[in-house]
């Protein structure tokens, strides 16, 4: 019973650089960790990229935070969308 993750684990490979490239877990789950987060960030098409970035410039965003916010929470953010827009704009100056 003591084997339990914590609360806040996703089971995702860890982010220290020590080691082998997949640290002291399972090699098999940290690839397909990697495999999935690849295929996540790759659009569908060409068209779907253009798309999204005609869509994130529209709104002053860069590609990876308008693309950010649809795969985190499933949104595709407008104009009137100012307030979190603004609250991404505030984070990146961080």
């Amino acid at each position: 019973m003591n084997d339990l993750a914590p609360r806040n684990d996703n089971g995702g490979p860890p982010l220290d650089d020590e080691g082998p490239e997949w640290g002291d877990g399972d090699a098999y789950i940290y690839f397909n960790w990697k495999a999935a987060h690849q295929r996540a960030w790759k659009p569908k098409s060409r068209d779907q990229a253009l798309f999204r970035l005609e869509r994130a410039e529209a709104i002053g965003l860069t590609y990876e935070e308008y693309t950010l916010e649809i795969l985190e929470r499933g949104r595709y953010l407008s104009s009137a969308d100012t307030e979190r827009i603004d609250a991404i704009k505030r984070k990146r100056d961080l």
